[in-house]
């Protein structure tokens, strides 16, 4: 059982990194993007979990680990904020490849207002529970500032990716919050969260998992440049040929 934190990276990693290499996918093409985009979005994410760890507000069953650790970490924690940000990005990737995701603006734009306002206010008023002030707070302030501030086209299409990995997420979160186990591979302190649960997973898991992959996403976004897809189109709008621009081009944002 030592093995079982490891093996649902692994197992999360798997399949994404096998149809990365499929001539109709083509996702190992924008590895360079991926990697970059993960590594550096990794970063805070690990600095965060790195104290948390140490103020006790979750910890990790050392039944469940190999027992290597690094900054405080078990070395499967570090592998979780690559294996996971890959399998989302893939998702996202062939998701916007294949189909058009896009929202409305307007609906875009109520929507992102309203769910960072319900976030924030959640923050505000249970600050005194880090795990759901720091989580609700900061992604409330990530979500304006993309669809506000960087005016980004494409926050309705990560909602809709995340809604498709809600599934795999119950799955590997499930697990990891100890659904079918006799105790959990990570433990969270309840001085710490609002104490709701969706099975066995803080209903902070969800949000915290949306921002990982939200900041994953506009790194990659930002990076990657020489594949762009559906997304990195700005159309033109108001005219016959509304995705074009005077050139018969298409305008990268």
């Amino acid at each position: 059982m030592k093995l079982l934190y490891l093996t649902i990276d692994i197992l999360t990693l798997a399949v994404p990194l096998l149809f990365s290499f499929h001539p109709k996918i083509g996702f190992y093409k924008t590895w360079k993007a991926l990697f970059t985009s993960v590594l550096c979005a990794a970063v805070p994410f690990l600095i965060f979990d790195s104290i948390f760890t140490m103020h006790g507000v979750w910890s990790f069953n050392p039944g469940y680990i190999t027992g290597i650790c690094l900054f405080n970490l078990p070395i499967e924690e570090l592998m979780f904020f690559i294996c996971i940000p890959y399998s989302c990005l893939f998702t996202w990737y062939c998701l916007d490849k294949f189909y058009d995701l896009s929202w409305n603006p307007k609906v875009e734009n109520i929507f992102c207002f309203l769910f960072s306002m319900v976030l924030l206010i959640t923050g505000i008023i249970f600050r005194q529970k880090i795990y759901t002030s720091s989580t609700f707070i900061s992604t409330a302030i990530l979500c304006l500032l993309l669809n506000f501030a960087l005016n980004i086209n494409w926050f309705g299409k990560s909602v809709s990716v995340f809604a498709i990995l809600i599934l795999p997420f119950l799955l590997v979160n499930g697990i990891l919050t100890g659904t079918g186990l006799l105790a959990p591979v990570v433990r969270y302190s309840p001085l710490y969260n609002l104490g709701i649960r969706v099975m066995t997973i803080p209903v902070e898991d969800f949000i915290y998992g949306f921002e990982l992959f939200l900041v994953n996403l506009s790194l990659y976004l930002k990076f990657n440049k020489s594949f762009p897809l559906r997304h990195s189109y700005n159309r033109l709008p108001d005219t016959e040929s509304d995705s074009i621009n005077n050139n018969g081009k298409y305008k990268v944002v």
